[in-house]
């Protein structure tokens, strides 16, 4: 045991974890906010669609030689790419998993030829999976700014994005608008997806937003309870995951998602078990 809390403490000493623990709560913290919204209005796999974009535009900055300012260049991208997916999804000819399918899988399409175009050398196991531990000081600066900011924001508009997740019609007739807050959702989720993919990478960076909303709703019944629970379920996550990925050798972020898999497997069996007795 003593053994243990020695190497827990050598761990939680280097800077680099230090770091890593900062930048992930937060991000974490994030997508967990805005995962209960999504969730609730059916456009879950957003996250899954942005963060394709997301590689795309990573990738383009990354064969033209600005990958040092790779994830700015992503951000301003990815969310013109949600307004885009929004104005599509409200296209009565053209669903939301459909404007998803088509916008993530085009940029996807688009990245892998610039890259493979230009011969870039890089490692695209680190794109699709990501490494919360390999983020940089300025990435690092620049993901705990935007991360409070998307925070603060929600709580800001709270009110206003649960009259909007539940009713529109109602929204508008005490004077919300529903495109107005739709539009900020789809900002937010398109930021958080971008700081995400550094952590989890284009493939589970909606496992983060989508896993914990799912597991609360399991024990919870009101939006702020499923909202706050979703959020302690995606730190615990997160925290447990980076402790077994160091300690097991496995990768940082798919371990994440496995233990929010384990997490609402545990749910789902709690939820049964509730419903006979």
């Amino acid at each position: 045991m003593t053994d243990f809390l020695s190497a827990l403490a050598s761990f939680f000493s280097y800077p680099f974890v230090q770091k890593a623990l900062l930048v992930g709560s937060l991000i974490s913290l994030s997508a967990a906010l805005l995962g209960t919204t999504l969730v609730l209005k059916r456009y879950s796999m957003i996250g899954d669609g942005l963060s394709h974009v997301g590689f795309g535009a990573l990738a383009i900055a990354t064969s033209f030689h600005i990958a040092d300012v790779a994830v700015g260049f992503a951000l301003p991208v990815v969310v013109i790419a949600a307004f885009f997916l929004l104005r599509l999804s409200e296209n009565s000819k053209i669903h939301g998993d459909a404007a998803i399918a088509l916008i993530s899988t085009t940029s996807l399409a688009i990245g892998y030829m610039v890259m493979h175009k230009n011969g870039t050398n890089v490692d695209v196991g680190n794109y699709m999976f990501g490494n919360v531990f390999t983020i940089t000081d300025s990435d690092a600066v620049f993901s705990v700014v935007l991360a409070i900011a998307v925070m603060l924001l929600f709580l800001l508009f709270y009110h206003k994005i649960f009259s909007v997740t539940f009713d529109e019609s109602f929204s508008k007739a005490i004077g919300v608008s529903p495109a107005l807050y739709n539009g900020m959702i789809a900002v937010l989720t398109a930021v958080v997806v971008v700081l995400g993919m550094r952590m989890m990478g284009t493939l589970l960076i909606s496992a983060l937003i989508i896993f914990p909303s799912l597991t609360s709703m399991r024990f919870c019944k009101s939006f702020f309870s499923v909202v706050t629970v979703s959020a302690g379920i995606s730190l615990l996550a997160f925290l447990l995951g980076i402790l077994l990925a160091h300690f097991l050798d496995f990768p940082a972020g798919s371990t994440i998602v496995v233990i929010n898999a384990l997490f609402y497997l545990a749910g789902m069996i709690f939820s049964k078990i509730r419903s006979r007795l």
